[in-house]
């Protein structure tokens, strides 16, 4: 038989419950129609002698197999008299089951006797009675899983068969759970709802479990989530109560439509409706707005949830760990982590995986390591993806000889790298300049049968093009178009870069109109990368002439490219078309980050220009922009160098309060401007502070300290500080 899609059938069963009405409760509740009698038709004399005969035989010998006992009589036993034994032994479940196996057993060997649909009815309400759903149910399976040519039929004449023995022999209403439950598991979908709507009208209400494992069915589907939903808004009408099992169900039917918002109302609405939902309902919520990114509500949620005395489980934990880790905020995914410890739910190797890629990503090398060796202290192995990820992360960080000995491990583990492994450490190898470590590794590569790939050779050539060996990067370029791979736009922006950064911008123009002809378009980035080496050389014209290029053909520059230019403009001292790029910006809502302003006060702060300084600043904070580690460096730096020693202080409380890592220089210019001022106090106290936090002042720092320690006495610090001076100092200079 040719099955429908399913497609075709959730389409069907869609139309079906929009275009008619619904059976309503009181149709089938008030005057349900009575169950028919079963009636089959009266043996004859002779039949009557042989039903008598088999049914004394095989109750007198039933220890005994039955094809044994019934050989003398099976060349006259007929699919009738079949039903009409089973009359005589349906109180002996046993004996029912046996001697209907035989007679299965003689149809599949001899194709003589094949028993009745209605026989089989019988034998499937006998099992419901005794309890035995699962062979009540295995029954029905072997009947609808085979072919069958005409769908329609064969329901119509099972549904009849099971309705017309049902009052007789059993009259147990989980028989219809047990059939509709098999037609909803063999994809009967459209019979399942027919059957669901027939039974009304018997005052039969198939169970919420049935009704449950027919929203599962249709909610696989995406035609068929939408007729999941529909039909938990209209059962209730018909009887059907549901639980917080079928609202689970729903609610994530509503997520998987977008419609996360829904479901947030429907989880709100189980209460009233006497249904409280379980840390699951939560859970499917949590995770919707997480698809979404919206945090705020994934935490105000999460912190009803535990209200309620429910404790978020490790499918909870492992969203908002995914969510936060997405947002770039690895420190508090981190910090969650730790909670879900606290709570007893212990995280698996998905969420370090997670949580250790977070840190890669944001270059945090330290806290990669530490949760890669403790999740190895709890027993949690480290897959391949994990290894990956890590190495991946420890090569970003330019930690090659741990990089090499991860993978080293991960080899001795039985865990063979891919492409993307062997890309990782070439990548690595490349960012720190080891040109042979990257060539070595992609030998090793190819010997272990894997080809590069494009991203492969893109950090060779980046590699190569900032070593100024652009000759190679050439042959490598050659090299991969015999090999049938295209360079693609990411290539050609690496070769451009690497040329600007040797200062031959005639070559990297050229390179660029060559991904013109090849059909690889300059992006906002190649733009960008020249309009930056033009900046750099002073040639502002040029860099203006390439944005207006770039303008006309349609490409949107970015906050980098803006800054690139800023930069450009306060190198070549041309502020205030720096400020007017500002003010250009922000008429054409383009806003400006902190690297923008920052470029332009440190050029008037070079020119002792605090005025224009404070101002520029002030700006800043007025358009909602909000200063960075560097904003603070360089506005202190500039108050020291003017003698504003008051204004520099109270910055530099700022910026710690902040978080934000003071430089070495600006520790310095804080000192020196304190001592010229005589505030002696706040400059041993920023000196120390900044010997704590393990950074080397310069030498006339040590000098002006050593000088006032041997003066009040204090000859032990003055030695200290002597040895650190030399070793610190002198020595590494030397």
């Amino acid at each position: 038989m040719k099955r429908r899609t399913t497609s075709i059938i959730f389409s069907n069963l869609h139309r079906r419950f929009h275009q008619f009405p619904l059976t309503t409760a009181a149709n089938f509740s008030t005057t349900p129609r009575p169950f028919p009698d079963h009636s089959p038709r009266n043996p004859s004399v002779t039949d009557t002698d042989l039903i008598r005969h088999v049914t004394t035989t095989i109750k007198r010998r039933r220890l005994e197999p039955l094809r044994r006992v019934l050989k003398p009589y099976e060349s006259r036993f007929k699919p009738s008299h079949l039903i009409w034994v089973l009359i005589n032994i349906k109180n002996d479940y046993k004996l029912v089951l046996n001697f209907f196996n035989w007679a299965k057993s003689r149809s599949e060997e001899e194709q003589q006797l094949h028993p009745t649909l209605e026989s089989l009815c019988i034998v499937v309400h006998i099992a419901v009675a005794s309890n035995d759903v699962e062979t009540a149910k295995r029954l029905v399976f072997e009947f609808w899983a085979k072919p069958r040519l005409d769908v329609l039929k064969s329901f119509e004449l099972f549904t009849e068969r099971l309705v017309y023995t049902y009052k007789d022999w059993g009259s147990h209403p989980l028989v219809f759970d047990v059939y509709f439950q098999v037609l909803v598991e063999t994809g009967f979908v459209l019979e399942a709802e027919k059957l669901f709507h027939k039974l009304l009208g018997y005052g039969v209400v198939v169970s919420v479990d049935s009704c449950n494992l027919f929203l599962c069915k249709l909610s696989r589907n995406f035609e068929g989530i939408k007729v999941a939903v529909k039909v938990f808004e209209e059962f209730p009408e018909l009887g059907v109560c549901w639980n917080t099992v079928s609202y689970n169900i729903v609610l994530h039917c509503l997520c998987r439509l977008g419609k996360v918002k829904e479901a947030h109302n429907l989880l709100v609405q189980m209460e009233h409706r006497g249904d409280f939902p379980d840390v699951v309902s939560y859970g499917v919520v949590v995770s919707g707005y997480c698809r979404n990114g919206e945090l705020d509500k994934v935490l105000k949620l999460v912190g009803e949830l535990k209200r309620k005395g429910l404790k978020p489980n490790e499918y909870i934990y492992n969203n908002i760990i995914v969510l936060l880790c997405e947002s770039g905020e690895v420190v508090e995914a981190e910090r969650v982590l730790r909670e879900m410890r606290k709570c007893g739910v212990f995280p698996d190797n998905v969420v370090y995986t997670t949580l250790i890629s977070g840190f890669c990503k944001s270059g945090d090398f330290k806290a990669t390591c530490k949760l890669f060796d403790e999740m190895k202290h709890k027993k949690i192995v480290p897959d391949f993806v994990m290894y990956t990820s890590v190495i991946h992360g420890i090569c970003k960080s330019g930690k090659m000889v741990e990089a090499r000995e991860l993978f080293s491990e991960m080899c001795m583990k039985g865990l063979e790298p891919d492409e993307v492994t062997y890309t990782a450490l070439i990548d690595g190898y490349c960012k720190v300049g080891e040109m042979k470590g990257a060539f070595a590794v992609h030998n090793q590569m190819v010997q272990k049968g894997l080809i590069p790939n494009v991203v492969t050779y893109t950090a060779l050539v980046d590699g190569l093009c900032k070593n100024g060996e652009i000759d190679v990067a050439n042959e490598l370029l050659d090299e991969m178009s015999r090999k049938g791979l295209q360079p693609n736009v990411c290539m050609y922006n690496t070769i451009v870069n690497g040329l600007c950064k040797i200062g031959n911008i005639a070559q990297a123009v050229k390179i660029m109109e060559e991904m013109d002809l090849a059909g690889f378009y300059p992006n906002t980035i190649t733009y960008t990368t020249l309009i930056d080496a033009y900046c750099k050389m002073g040639e502002m014209a040029k860099a203006h002439e390439l944005l207006r290029i770039m303008l006309d053909k349609g490409l949107q520059p970015t906050i980098v490219t803006f800054n690139v230019l800023m930069n450009g403009f306060c190198m070549s001292g041309m502020l205030e078309e720096g400020e007017r790029l500002i003010k250009w910006m922000f008429e054409n809502s383009i806003m400006p980050n902190a690297t923008t302003f920052n470029s332009l006060m440190k050029q008037y702060c070079i020119r002792n220009n605090m005025r224009a300084t404070t101002e520029i600043y002030k700006v800043m904070h007025a358009r909602g922009v909000m200063p960075d580690s560097n904003t603070y460096n360089i506005l202190i730096k500039g108050h020291c160098k003017a003698r504003n020693m008051k204004e520099a202080w109270f910055l530099h409380k700022q910026m710690v309060e902040k978080g934000f890592n003071v430089t070495t220089t600006t520790y310095n210019a804080l000192i020196r401007g304190f001592y010229k001022r005589k505030k002696f106090v706040e400059a041993r106290k920023l000196f120390e502070e900044m010997r704590t936090h393990g950074l080397v002042a310069e030498k006339d720092i040590y000098d002006i300290f050593i000088d006032v320690n041997y003066e009040e006495g204090n000859w032990e610090i003055t030695l200290e500080l002597c040895d650190e001076a030399i070793e610190k100092c002198l020595v590494n200079e030397t």
